[in-house]
This record gives structure tokens, sequence and C-alpha cells, in this order.
């Protein structure tokens, strides 16, 4: 079963607040999108399924969520809120999310957008713009390629 993917943003939002060991980090729009295609790409390869429904698309900054995208779209380059109840998911799906959580935290959204214009996911969804969808077949063929057997 897929999730809300604002049910999901709010989680990395939370995620990233609570996070301690880099005296807690404030999310803007733009990385929310990068660790959104993140989050995504490595559900899709590790469980064969998508985490949310929603559509990723290539836009030029790199991949984004309009959903997610223009729920937040007031808040320009600001910080986005925290709340305080999020989504837990199964255990096997929450190790996931925070190990891919763990792996991206410390990028800037710049850092990010620019790693994901070496992945084949969006340098092979054109035009870079919004409407043009990176499918989940190329998100799951590249990610399967990153994951770590343990």
């Amino acid at each position: 079963m897929a999730y809300n993917v604002i049910d999901i943003v709010k989680k990395i939002i939370k995620m990233a607040d609570d996070d301690i060991a880099n005296g807690g980090d404030n999310i803007t729009n733009l990385k929310l999108q990068k660790l959104l295609y993140y989050q995504q790409g490595y559900h899709l390869a590790q469980f064969d399924k998508p985490l949310f429904d929603e559509n990723v698309e290539a836009w030029m900054y790199g991949p984004v969520v309009p959903v997610a995208y223009d729920y937040f779209q007031q808040y320009g380059a600001q910080s986005l809120p925290v709340e305080k109840d999020v989504i837990i998911l199964p255990d096997e799906e929450e190790s996931l999310f925070y190990q891919v959580y763990d792996a991206y935290r410390e990028f800037s959204a710049i850092g990010l957008m620019n790693m994901t214009h070496r992945e084949k996911p969006w340098t092979e969804a054109v035009p870079h713009n919004r409407g043009t969808v990176i499918s989940l077949d190329a998100m799951k063929s590249y990610f399967k390629t990153q994951l770590v057997d343990d």
C-alpha cells in the first residue's frame, strides 16, 4: 500500500528537525523534493512498490513531486513547518526510510540537485519541465544498482 505523499513529507521534515547529530536541519521545498525522490527510488528498488502514488517529475532543478511542491510553494526558500505527529511505517520500511535519510541528510539542497542531475532517471526524462514524469520503472532500475547488500 502506498502512503499519502504529504504524510511522507511531514515525516521527512520532522526527521530533519529532530536530527540532533546535525543540530537539527531546516528543510526547504527544494531539498524536500530531492529527499522525496530518493525515498521513492530506494523504496521501489527494495520493496518493488512505490512509497507514494504521486508522480515524480523532471523539472529544471531536479526531481519534483508537484503535489508536495504546490503544498509548500507559499514558503518559497524558507524552512518548512514541522508537525509533531507523523506517520510510522512498518519496521522494514521505517528502517529503509531512516537509512535513506541518513545517507542524504548532510547534503545541501543544491548539492542534492547536482547529484540528481547526474542520475539516469532525471537525465533521461526530457524535457526538464513540469509535466515530464520520471517513470517508476526508471527509478526502480537505477536505484536497484545503488542498493548495498548487508
